[in-house]
């Protein structure tokens, strides 16, 4: 059994720094009140016994907690007073340099927690290092200056989550809809160098890529690019190759007609076409942003997006091309064709990809050979999202936040361009549990919860307030989200709708659980689950009246916070059987991943939650390889479009570097309880020497998780 130092560092449970720390407590006490030899050695087997029935490394800070409360059981109140006073005096010391210590225990790679916080984010690479130590400082900046004590109290304790602390110091928003159709046709400026309207396609794509990585460094959230914004390109480079043709021709004194000249001409337009998506592929996998990561980039293929005719053909050819090397990959540093994370990629299905006969079925028929080999691309339903979106069909920002609709001067729909202001997530399994199943004073405790996150996200709102466009040009100045000048405030984007800001969830399943005795999928129990969305929904209209700011419910996509909710919740409310015996708790509205449900069921349901989180949701169905069935994965590719405005297939592409497996590698417990990877085939357990990449939360990770995420990956069970 291991536990996790304050510094963060892990190390193997020592039952004999309880054994001291409790005799230096009981010294001190009254000689007829203290404990026996007998009564401490108790302590110590039941506090080992309650740390291994939770099948995680504990904390230092629980298991002084769960110390303390034992000291109590045995009555020795003057010892547990002192065992308290003792406690207390060394935090007092440590609250001086606590940040200090988890700066250099980040350094020297010893923080287990910080190592396992984002899986595209390598710890022992310099500048996530120096991301890590920079937020560190900003976290600290935060809780003791910017936030109101009350929320920085319930951001700890697991009653909310306050998202990106590290960034919240600096004027940063989260997310993006980048306006790259403005930046190519009427330039830039990148770095203060100015960049004019690219003459070529591939041009277009490196610009477009240089674009990306600046604003990667300006925001902490995704972002989301169009083909649609690249297509028009194509056929600039193809009337300059017909130009060159002709001229080679003539220069050579070969005759040659039209068509001819046409069709040697495309032949170069279909090459830079490959090149320019190489481009956007490799650059985007291999620049480093200011965060030590590539940048969280998703790509968007909507044929509709553009009018039928050539451009329209322009724009499905980038998008096979596209399909086409993504289903290749990329090499890994052996030399293997592996899963690359980025960049993200979303197919729309419409009329004219969806049915066998139709135009572009070709292309949907290649986007799922690539969802069975790489994970991607994820799948909006033009249908769908046009019902539940006034008629329009858009990209989310980054994985799975989306704008409402919003109308320019001109009384048209504008989507690019826009952003999210931020995001506080709501933890509605700890609402349940803090009721003890009261169902009146559960909505009364969510009703005050619902009012303490109003004013996290008005912090959030406050903090972007007086943004001067000067803090990222690329962002305010020069296109991707306003072309401000410079001096100019933010001020106006942030209200009447232009930004969103959302009301983030989690742990719908768990909470109904608790509340109905059953999963929010028993039909006796799925309207107490709707009825807590449409209590979010009412509650972000409220104050969208009140502050004239678009407020938003978001199904968030927690990734290491599912194991901090975790925690906090077994902390504050012990085990309790599916509700609190986990060391992960639901995404937003999913089904539980344990639950044994069809995929076709699983999406139906989820439809009707989809519905209600108009700020974010992805839904997904968990899948063997899928390879060989390519049929199957139409079938469910059919069955979104028809049912549900966006979702996913989850399947597994990993290689083992140390005997050349391809396949699943597994999830085992070592010998200190601890879940670690392990190849199947070899038996290697060296994360360096392996490749795996899992879809955790919307988009793929590949750096691996913390022990919560990791339960949750191996609890997961097939759907199809």
């Amino acid at each position: 059994m291991k536990i996790i130092k304050r510094s963060g560092a892990e190390e193997v449970f020592d039952s004999e720094k309880i054994v001291s720390a409790i005799a230096r407590a009981n010294k001190e006490a009254p000689t007829l009140e203290r404990l026996s030899k007998e009564q401490i050695e108790e302590i110590v087997k039941e506090v080992e016994g309650i740390c291994e029935e939770m099948n995680r490394a504990m904390n230092v800070e629980e298991i002084q907690d769960i110390v303390e409360n034992q000291i109590m059981n045995k009555k020795a109140f003057s010892v547990a007073r002192r065992y308290i006073t003792y406690r207390y005096k060394h935090a007092l010391v440590r609250k001086s340099n606590s940040t200090d210590k988890q700066i250099l225990s980040l350094i020297e790679c010893k923080n287990e927690e910080v190592q396992q916080e984002n899986s595209n984010k390598n710890p022992t690479v310099n500048s996530v290092q120096r991301d890590y130590m920079a937020g560190e400082v900003s976290k600290d900046i935060t809780k003791r200056l910017l936030l109101p004590e009350d929320i920085v109290r319930a951001h700890e304790q697991g009653v909310i989550h306050f998202h990106d602390s590290d960034y919240f110091a600096q004027h940063m928003h989260n997310c993006c809809l980048v306006n790259l159709e403005d930046m190519l046709q009427n330039g830039t400026v990148i770095s203060e160098t100015m960049i004019e309207k690219p003459k070529s396609f591939s041009t277009a794509c490196n610009v477009a890529t240089q674009i990306i990585a600046q604003i990667a460094s300006s925001q902490y959230g995704g972002q989301s690019i169009s083909l649609a914004h690249l297509a028009p390109f194509v056929d600039v480079s193809r009337k300059k190759y017909r130009k060159q043709v002709m001229e080679e021709f003539e220069s050579s004194g070969v005759e040659a007609t039209e068509q001819q000249i046409a069709d040697v001409a495309e032949l170069r337009v279909i090459d830079e076409i490959k090149r320019g998506v190489q481009i956007i592929q490799y650059q985007v996998i291999t620049l480093m942003t200011t965060n030590g990561q590539a940048p969280f980039v998703t790509v968007f293929m909507y044929l509709d997006e553009v009018p039928e005719g050539r451009l329209r053909d322009d724009l499905a050819l980038i998008a096979e091309e596209v399909l086409k090397q993504r289903i290749l990959g990329v090499k890994n540093e052996v030399g293997v064709y592996i899963t690359p994370a980025f960049p993200k990629l979303i197919y729309v299905l419409e009329e004219d990809n969806i049915h066998e006969d139709s135009k572009y079925w070709y292309l949907t028929k290649l986007a799922a050979q690539c969802t069975a080999k790489r994970l991607v691309p994820d799948y909006i339903s033009e249908k769908i999202m046009k019902e539940l979106k006034d008629g329009n069909c858009f990209p989310c920002m980054g994985c799975r936040s989306f704008l409402t609709v919003y109308h320019d001067e001109n009384d048209k729909p504008k989507f690019y361009g826009r952003f999210n202001q931020g995001v506080v997530t709501l933890n509605l399994v700890d609402v349940a549990c803090s009721s003890e199943g009261d169902m009146e004073r559960f909505w009364e405790i969510l009703e005050k919860r619902l009012n303490l996150c109003k004013r996290a996200l008005m912090c959030r709102h406050e903090r972007l307030k007086g943004t001067l466009s000067d803090v990222a040009p690329i962002l305010w100045q020069n296109g991707a989200l306003a072309r401000l000048k410079k001096g100019e405030t933010i001020d106006r984007l942030l209200y009447n709708g232009y930004s969103t800001i959302s009301l983030g969830y989690a742990g719908l399943c768990e909470c109904t659980r608790y509340m109905t005795g059953h999963s929010h999928t028993n039909p006796e129990s799925t309207p107490f689950a709707l009825e807590v969305m449409k209590r979010m929904n009412d509650a972000c209209a409220k104050w969208k009246a009140e502050e004239n700011i678009d407020f938003s419910i978001y199904g968030t996509p927690l990734e290491s916070t599912t194991y901090k909710f975790a925690k906090c919740l077994q902390k504050r409310f012990g085990i309790i059987e599916g509700v609190t015996d986990k060391n992960y708790i639901t995404n937003s509205y999913h089904v539980h991943v344990t639950e044994e449900i069809s995929a076709f069921d699983k999406l139906k349901f989820e439809s009707q939650f989809q519905k209600l989180s108009p700020g974010g949701a992805i839904s997904y169905v968990e899948v063997p390889d899928m390879q060989n069935n390519i049929d199957a994965v139409l079938e469910v590719i059919k069955y979104i479009y028809e049912n549900i405005m966006y979702a996913e297939l989850n399947t597994k592409s990993d290689y083992c570097q140390v005997c050349e497996y391809t396949g699943q590698i597994q999830i085992v417990t070592d010998e200190y309880g601890k879940l670690v990877w392990k190849c199947p085939n070899c038996g290697n357990t060296d994360q360096s020497k392996m490749n795996v990449a899992r879809r955790t939360c919307g988009y793929i990770g590949t750096q691996f998780w913390n022990q919560g995420r990791t339960q949750e990956i191996k609890e997961r069970v097939l759907h199809l």
